[in-house]
């Protein structure tokens, strides 16, 4: 059965934790909590003990001491939970920011391996694709800010799902109307805000990795595009196995729990690259620049 750790317990702060065998910490990305990866964690439970945690200034993590909320202090307090957790060097997956804080972790030895899920951070500091992606952010937080209020109504349709989820799966009708709901909440309890934010952080270069890294884009990735991002990730991680993943939006959790279960379990067991037979995945040996 899957089990929330009360506030009051180690880490606690919305952290879910199921299974048994070696450990494996799964991280969200920006404006999502732990939630986000509900439907993955029952598939990986199995195999290790999973723990999904919520970061800093997120619904469910610990509370902002002071703004801004730097990426530097998400990554502290990740590594925070871990200490609580009595966690050395578990597995780390993550998506979109969770992605960049793994990396940043496993620079911290804190990692047995790494897989990276569309990671965040991969743009030069100060850059216009920086001020994109943040410009987009801050569109998305206004128009659930706008639409809350009748949202439960209209989130029965599976083309407002559709539309309101489209930069970040392939397909919102297959999100329920309540965990719809449940991200539009999230993102409006976030208080990590790109308009909050004076920094200019990005993702610096790992070479040579401290462990096993595996870099995995979703295809079909809109917010970060992979023709723009691959050629990035293989200069600033050029140990790294760099992946693609077919079928999915940068959420991949949502769009196929199952493909993500598989391909974080296939890296923690060093069984990612090659792909097994049958795999939705590959790797990329050549990368456009």
């Amino acid at each position: 059965m899957m089990a929330a750790v009360g506030a009051s317990s180690a880490a606690g702060r919305g952290t879910i934790r199921e299974g048994s065998g070696e450990p494996l910490v799964l991280l969200h990305g920006i404006t999502s909590s732990a939630h986000i990866w509900r439907d993955v964690i029952p598939l990986l439970a199995p195999s290790f003990d999973t723990i999904a945690t919520t970061a800093l200034a997120h619904r469910g993590g610990a509370p902002v001491a002071r703004q801004p909320v730097l990426m530097r202090d998400v990554i502290d307090d990740a590594e925070r939970q871990l200490d609580e957790l009595g966690l050395d060097r578990p597995h780390l997956a993550g998506n979109s920011m969770g992605g960049w804080a793994a990396i940043e972790l496993a620079r911290r030895g804190r990692a047995r391996s790494v897989c990276a899920l569309s990671p965040a951070g991969m743009w030069e500091p100060g850059s216009a694709e920086m001020h994109r992606v943040y410009a987009v952010l801050e569109e998305a937080a206004r128009d659930a800010r706008r639409s809350r209020r009748v949202m439960p109504l209209l989130a029965r349709s599976a083309r407002v799902r559709r539309q309101a989820s489209r930069l970040v799966s392939i397909d919102g009708a297959r999100i329920p109307a309540a965990d719809m709901l449940t991200r539009i909440d999230e993102m409006l309890a976030c208080e990590i805000t790109p308009e909050r934010s004076e920094a200019n952080e990005a993702l610096e270069s790992l070479d040579p990795v401290p462990c096993p890294v595996t870099v995995a884009w979703a295809e079909a990735d809109r917010l970060f595009p992979p023709p723009r991002y691959l050629p990035q990730a293989r200069r600033l991680l050029p140990g790294a196995d760099l992946l693609v993943l077919g079928g999915v939006g940068h959420v991949p959790m949502g769009d196929d729990p199952g493909l993500v279960a598989r391909l974080i379990g296939a890296v923690a067991e060093g069984k990612a690259s090659p792909p097994p037979a049958g795999s939705a995945w590959r790797v990329l040996e050549q990368v456009p620049a």
